[in-house]
């Protein structure tokens, strides 16, 4: 996996370097720009498109875009590199509001996929090798350049994007993960006694020591120096062991009746 990241670093780099080797343009007559500010001069000859195909061209190009430069950036400029005019993107999203939920479809709900779900719940293979192959798989989604920093950049802008995903993430797969980590150790179900936040925070760390791989070398620019299979194998052998001494203790509390701490 960490030799996919960083070929797909590499063909960033080289598609890059193409772009600033395209041969000059053959001369053209230039093209009078009117003189009314109220007269959108941006390119008016575009290659004509079916409704959902346009729609489609403009969401995946808005990811890209949010993707390199942030939610800061101007709708303006995402129609400029289309080669469209702004407001033919506002007659598909009337808003900017409307693009960046648009965005968050794409990625993060687009994505998702409920066979980790079904991974997690399947008590007929051992839990570390369920954790290993739901985290692997899911590494694969969410450690690409456009997930990883819109998720950064909607954090830093104060968009909702964090908050929505990560609630959906804690009830389908963090809050499972806990549970199945009781029936592992042999402690009562959830449905006997309840989740403790701490259980629940036990797990969100493996999470956190995912995604901060996908920081490392999408936004830190450091690629993993270990195959990506190797270092989730790592992370969820530590996971185990350590819930292994520290689950019971945190429900000890709860089971004789008191509040846990």
């Amino acid at each position: 996996m960490a030799a996919e990241l960083r070929n797909q670093a590499g063909s960033s780099d080289s598609a890059g370097a193409a772009a600033k080797t395209v041969a000059p343009a053959k001369p053209r007559r230039p093209v009078p720009k009117s003189s009314d500010p109220m007269v959108d001069d941006a390119p008016r000859i575009r290659k004509r498109l079916k409704r959902e195909d346009r729609d489609r061209e403009i969401a995946q190009a808005a990811v890209a875009f949010f993707a390199e430069v942030g939610f800061d950036g101007d709708t303006r400029e995402l129609a400029r590199r289309l080669g469209i005019t702004q407001s033919l993107i506002f007659r598909y999203f009337p808003t900017k509001a409307a693009l960046i939920e648009r965005v968050y479809q794409e990625v993060y709900v687009g994505r998702w996929n409920s066979y980790w779900e079904t991974i997690i719940a399947d008590r007929s293979v051992p839990l570390q090798d369920r954790l290993a192959r739901l985290y692997k798989d899911y590494a694969r989604t969410a450690l690409t350049y456009d997930w990883v920093r819109i998720f950064m950049f909607s954090g830093l802008k104060g968009e909702d994007i964090n908050t929505r995903y990560l609630d959906f993430l804690r009830s389908r797969i963090l809050e499972p993960i806990a549970s199945e980590v009781r029936v592992h150790l042999g402690l009562p179900d959830r449905d006997v006694l309840p989740l403790t936040e701490a259980e629940v925070e036990l797990v969100w760390g493996i999470n956190a020591r995912v995604f901060y791989l996908g920081q490392r070398h999408w936004v830190f620019n450091m690629p993993l120096q270990l195959d990506l299979d190797v270092i989730i194998d790592h992370t969820i052998t530590s996971f185990l062991a350590g819930a292994e001494i520290l689950v019971p203790k945190l429900i000890a509390p709860a089971l004789k009746g008191a509040k846990p701490n």
